[in-house]
């Protein structure tokens, strides 16, 4: 019986340790968090309003699918083959930083091509086949990010037993993915939930009344308002998450950059490496029409 209470104490202090660690690891990544909530915010917001949840369902099922890619594959990596870590970072710094510059050339360059690809999808088919197009970007977005935060908490266990390890690493993933997408799910209702409180002011007291249609108001008001500035911030994001992947694992940028701020950098190399990215993009496009 002893026994059996020393294995209960044993198991208690572990959840303590890794409760703490987790703890430690979820701030070490809060940056790439809020990043990841404000492109899966942009991203989702999107498409139209009666598929949003399904939507977003489905990107928050493709978020735990990439979580369970990466994370037995980041656990091999860590320990047979850690050379390899930075390579794989660079190559999503390169897709994020592509994506941040593509978007900003085609919001200031292509603002009429889009309207008139958005007036040729009319039926109900053609309009599922670009939601399905678009989810399926959203997600591959998702792994990139999801494989930096994998990367940073785990960066951070490192020392620790392999069980320690998985098991901190695995609670901020699933934090990550119920977290962002859990927030974003409430910020693209939030019309809906200001039209529910101008429904039910009717019949209340004066004050009730008021201020349920001033809050409703407000609500419906501002997502729109919230969107735009979402895909700003969502923009900035990749460009900043992509960007930084380069100063944080390459010392010669790093020391390059030194002198000016750490956001400023991450900036000017994400600007930087999506130009080239998209560049060589567009280069090879060409080269297959011409073909």
């Amino acid at each position: 019986m002893t026994g059996f209470f020393a294995i209960l104490d044993d198991i208690a202090a572990l959840m303590d340790d890794v409760a703490l660690m987790a703890k430690f690891a979820t701030k070490k990544t809060a940056g790439v968090l809020g990043d990841d909530l404000a492109v899966g915010a942009e991203k989702a917001s999107s498409f139209r309003a009666s598929r949003e949840l399904p939507v977003l369902w489905a990107i928050t099922k493709g978020s735990f699918i990439n979580k369970l890619i990466i994370l037995p594959f980041a656990f091999l990596l860590s320990a047979y083959a850690p050379q390899f870590i930075v390579p794989l970072l660079l190559i999503g710094g390169i897709y994020l930083s592509f994506e941040g510059v593509e978007k900003i050339i085609h919001t200031f360059f292509h603002k009429k091509h889009e309207k008139k690809v958005k007036v040729q999808f009319q039926s109900e088919e053609e309009l599922l086949e670009v939601e399905k197009a678009k989810i399926k970007n959203t997600i591959l977005t998702d792994f990139i990010l999801s494989l930096e935060i994998i990367m940073i908490a785990l960066g951070t266990v490192t020392n620790e037993p392999l069980i320690e390890q998985i098991l901190v690493v695995s609670i901020v993933a699933i934090i990550a993915t119920l977290g962002v997408y859990g927030i974003v799910a409430l910020m693209v209702r939030m019309d809906d939930a200001g039209m529910r409180l101008i429904q039910l002011a009717r019949g209340k007291s004066q004050f009730i009344k008021s201020s349920f249609v001033i809050i409703g108001k407000g609500l419906v008001y501002s997502l729109p308002k919230l969107i735009k500035l979402l895909a700003i911030i969502g923009t900035i994001a990749m460009l900043l998450v992509g960007g930084g992947m380069f100063v944080h694992n390459i010392q010669e940028i790093h020391d390059v950059l030194h002198a000016l701020p750490m956001i400023v950098s991450e900036l000017l190399v994400g600007l930087l490496v999506g130009f080239m990215a998209f560049l060589l993009v567009e280069g090879f496009k060409k080269l297959k029409k011409g073909k």
